[in-house]
């Protein structure tokens, strides 16, 4: 799989701009704030039809334009693919092959990207929400069916949690109403939960290694911290749990007016042996344990997809040293396409540049560069 055009239309800093990619490695330089990770973030958009970029998604428009579009036109296999996604203040339409897609689950599977950007740090010194975030998107990439699992579970969790405000208001309850929820809320709730275990999993076989390669420490793994304690995978057994779960904890629940279990309350960490890296790691130790992380679903993604993913990496050579760099180079498979940001081409590699397509980035404008 590999993107082979992207085109970009009043979007963010940019008029309009195409750019035919190789299928191998394409370099952005230029200078901060000319609109290198805008590239970047225009083609994780044409993936997943939201940004990488948490607080940024309401300034997607050219300035004093209504809307903006991007077109990219994927290889994948023998096949051609055109993907599109147009963008106005009141909502966003998505196309494949010039035909509009109703159901967004249909649609983000189509081309599958993996992103490394200087804010990965987040990933271990933020919130649950943004770990969750991270799985949600990397997973629906691989499997339509949990984005539907994701969407009706998140649905009623919204009505429930509404209809536990008002008990908690007037103090009427409708237990058969109730229930209803319940059971509907834990069928959804339990595949979420198989869908993220099996994908950690997959991490847990590959990262070990990975980390050890380039930092020279054993033992990294990641911890999935899940709300309900389920013992086995046994699935009626753990509809059961989590139906108990909510039924002797209902009264906590209407007094806080929201659901106090399941997997919108979930988390896992990364940890080295039994430290949560959180806290006891440096800096530079939590940013390889989230590149290993992130280099384990490369293979991940071969594997169930029978394609490679498209490598994004945001200025990432410049976060490491020549060692951590040449280590991280080792395991990016020179059949995946790498589209790599940078400031300066001193910070890359001379085997990368050597079957690299390198572009220019100025003031929002993009010229191919000819030697």
């Amino acid at each position: 799989m590999y993107l082979s055009k992207i085109e970009v239309h009043h979007y963010r800093n940019y008029s309009k701009e195409k750019v035919t990619l190789c299928d191998k490695v394409n370099i952005f330089i230029g200078d901060n704030a000319q609109g290198k990770t805008n590239i970047l973030e225009s083609i994780y958009i044409l993936a997943l039809t939201k940004s990488h970029r948490v607080g940024f998604e309401n300034n997607f428009l050219q300035h004093g334009y209504p809307s903006c579009r991007i077109y990219g036109l994927l290889r994948d296999h023998q096949s051609l693919k055109e993907l599109e996604i147009q963008i106005s203040e009141e909502k966003k339409k998505v196309f494949l092959n010039q035909k509009e897609i109703r159901k967004i689950a249909s649609y983000i599977s189509q081309m599958n990207v993996i992103m490394f950007s200087p804010t990965d740090l987040d990933i271990i010194k933020g919130s649950p929400q943004i770990r969750r975030n991270l799985l949600n998107i990397e997973i629906s990439q691989l499997y339509p069916l949990y984005v539907n699992y994701l969407n009706e579970y998140n649905k009623i969790l919204k009505t429930r949690n509404e209809y536990l405000r008002q008990m908690s208001i007037n103090g009427n309850t409708d237990s058969r109403y109730l229930e209803i929820m319940n059971e509907k809320l834990v069928d959804r709730g339990v595949q979420i939960f198989l869908y993220r275990k099996k994908y950690l999993d997959m991490i847990n076989d590959q990262i070990s290694n990975i980390y050890e390669k380039i930092m020279n420490k054993k033992g990294l793994r990641v911890v999935y911290q899940n709300s309900l304690d389920f013992e086995n995978d046994e699935i009626e057994q753990m509809k059961a749990v989590f139906l108990h779960k909510l039924a002797s904890n209902l009264k906590r629940e209407i007094s806080q007016g929201m659901t106090l279990y399941g997997p919108h309350r979930d988390d896992f960490f990364f940890a080295i042996g039994e430290e949560n890296m959180k806290y006891y790691a440096s800096q530079g130790q939590q940013r390889l344990a989230i590149i290993s992380f992130k280099l384990s679903e490369v293979s991940i993604f071969q594997k169930e997809k029978g394609s490679s993913p498209i490598l994004l990496l945001d200025d990432i050579f410049s976060e490491l040293d020549i060692s951590k760099r040449n280590q991280l180079i080792h395991y990016i498979p020179e059949d995946v396409q790498t589209i790599i940001t940078t400031t300066d081409l001193k910070n890359i590699q001379k085997k990368i540049l050597n079957r690299a397509k390198v572009f220019l980035v100025k003031d929002g404008t993009i010229q191919e560069k000819v030697e």
